[in-house]
C-alpha cells in the first residue's frame, strides 16, 4: 500500500515520496482513512512510528480542500519541544506553504504570538498553559475550529493540565472532529476523551504500554552510591555514539551534566528550569552531533525527536512505568535498533517489576564486574514461637487498653 491508496491527494502523496516516506507505517495506514472520513479517533502507537504524520497529512488535505477564515485546526501538546516538533513536521509536509500556522508555547515572546495570531492562522499548535493565557486575554478565537488533536494527552494529565484541557474543549464548537494520539493510554485519558468525542474509533497498533521491539532493554544492578561511577564507566569504556540520559529531577540533571562536562564529555542538558533558547540550543547541538550526551528530565521525553539515538540510559528509574516506555522510545526509531539501559539500585527493583508488568517483558539484568550487582531479595519469613506470639498479643492488648 502507498499513500495515494489511503485517499491522500496526489500532491501530498508526491510530497511523501520526495521525503522518502515510501510506505505508510501501520498507524498511518489505519488512521489516515479514518481521519479523512471525519470520524473521531483514539490512536495508540509506540513512539517513532509516525503518529505525527498520521494526523498532519489528512489535516492538511482537509485544509487544502476548503478555504475558510479563522483557526480551523488546534493541536495541543504537553511540552514546548513536542509542539515545536509538530510545527516543524507541518512545515515539512506543507511544501507550498499553503497553510499558515502559529506556534503558541511558554518561554517564547507572548507579544510576538499575539501579533502572529492577529495576522491570521488556519492551524494553532500550542501547549495548554500558554493557550489558556491567550484565551484569557481574548487574543485567540477557537469558535471556528473543525479539528482538535490531543497529542500525548496522558502526559498532559500527568503534568496537571486536566483543568486546562477541559477549559479549552469548552471553547470549541460542539460540531468538530476530535483526535487523540499517544504511545500509552490510561483509562483516565480515555474517559476524558470520550467526554468530548462522538463514537470514536479506537486504533491500537501496539498493545498499550508495550515497548518497541527494536529496543533491546537491559538493567544494571548497582549500589546507590556507585550509580555515577557506573555511568562514567559505561560512557568511557563502551562505544556509545549518541546517548540520552534521563534523571528524575532538574537538580539531578544539572549535577550530572556538570559532572560529565568536568570529565571532558560533550554534554548538555534540558529540563523545565532552562530557558526556551537554552533548550533549543541543547537539542540542536545534540541533533547536530556537537553533544554526544544529552541529560534530560521526563518533561522533555516526548519532545526529543533526534535521529539515530543509539542509547537511552535511565540514570534514575522513572516514577511512573508509562514514562519508562516514553523514555526508551527515543531510541530504536524508524526501524533502527536501539538500546535502553537502566541503572538499577536495590530500592528501584520494585519499580522495575512494575515496568515489566506494564510492558509484559522481562528486562535482562547485566552485572558489570566491579560494581557489585546488588539485587533486592525478600527476607525469609521468620517463624515465631508460641511464646513469642503470646508476648506480641499481650503487648497489643496492653497498648489497646491505654
Amino acid at each position: 500500500m502507498n499513500f495515494a491508496e489511503l485517499g491522500l491527494h496526489p500532491a501530498l502523496a508526491e510530497r511523501c515520496a520526495s521525503l522518502e516516506f515510501t510506505q505508510p507505517t501501520p498507524i498511518q495506514g489505519q488512521a489516515i482513512p479514518v481521519i479523512l472520513r471525519g470520524v473521531d479517533l483514539i490512536g495508540c502507537a509506540a513512539t517513532g512510528t509516525g503518529k505525527t504524520a498520521a494526523f498532519l497529512l489528512p489535516l492538511l488535505q482537509k485544509l487544502y480542500a476548503k478555504k475558510a477564515e479563522g483557526v480551523r485546526a488546534l493541536i495541543l501538546a504537553p511540552t514546548r519541544e513536542l509542539a515545536q516538533q509538530i510545527a516543524a513536521g507541518l512545515q515539512k509536509l506543507d511544501a507550498g506553504r499553503k497553510v499558515r500556522s502559529v506556534l503558541i508555547v511558554g518561554g517564547a515572546n507572548a507579544n510576538k504570538q499575539r501579533s502572529e495570531l492577529r495576522r491570521g492562522a488556519s492551524v494553532v499548535i500550542a501547549t495548554p498553559g500558554r493557550l489558556i493565557d491567550h484565551l484569557e486575554c481574548n487574543t485567540i478565537n477557537l469558535s471556528r475550529v473543525e479539528t482538535v488533536v490531543l497529542d500525548e494527552a496522558d502526559r498532559m494529565l500527568d503534568m496537571g493540565f486536566r483543568p486546562a484541557i477541559r477549559l479549552v474543549m469548552s471553547k470549541l464548537p460542539a460540531e468538530r472532529q476530535t483526535l487523540l494520539f499517544s504511545a500509552t493510554m490510561s483509562r483516565e485519558v480515555e474517559n476524558i476523551a470520550r467526554e468530548s468525542m462522538q463514537k470514536p474509533q479506537i486504533i491500537e497498533v501496539n498493545q498499550r504500554g508495550k515497548a518497541a521491539v527494536t529496543v533491546k532493554q537491559m538493567a544494571y544492578p548497582v549500589a546507590l552510591e556507585s550509580k555515577t561511577s557506573l555511568l562514567l564507566h559505561l560512557l568511557e569504556n563502551e562505544p556509545y555514539e549518541r546517548v540520552l540520559v534521563f534523571t528524575r529531577t532538574r537538580r539531578g540533571a544539572e549535577r550530572l551534566s556538570h559532572l560529565l562536562a568536568a570529565r571532558s564529555h560533550q554534554v548538555n542538558r534540558i529540563h523545565a528550569d532552562r530557558s526556551q533558547p537554552q533548550r533549543e540550543a541543547a537539542l540542536r547541538g545534540f541533533r547536530d552531533g556537537r553533544y554526544r550526551v544529552l541529560v534530560a528530565t521526563d518533561i522533555a521525553a516526548r519532545g526529543i525527536d533526534v535521529d539515530a539515538i543509539t542509547h537511552v540510559i535511565n540514570f534514575d528509574v522513572p516514577d511512573a512505568p508509562e514514562d519508562y516506555v516514553h523514555r526508551i522510545g527515543r531510541t530504536g526509531r524508524a526501524g533502527n535498533e536501539g538500546r535502553a539501559l537502566t541503572l538499577l539500585t536495590p530500592i528501584d527493583e520494585l519499580s522495575m517489576q512494575a515496568i515489566e508488568r506494564l510492558t509484559g517483558q522481562r528486562v535482562e539484568r547485566v552485572v558489570v564486574p566491579g560494581f557489585g550487582g546488588l539485587t533486592f531479595a525478600p527476607k525469609p519469613a521468620v517463624k515465631l514461637s508460641s511464646r513469642s506470639t503470646r508476648s506480641f498479643r499481650s503487648f497489643g492488648a496492653r497498648r489497646a487498653s491505654r
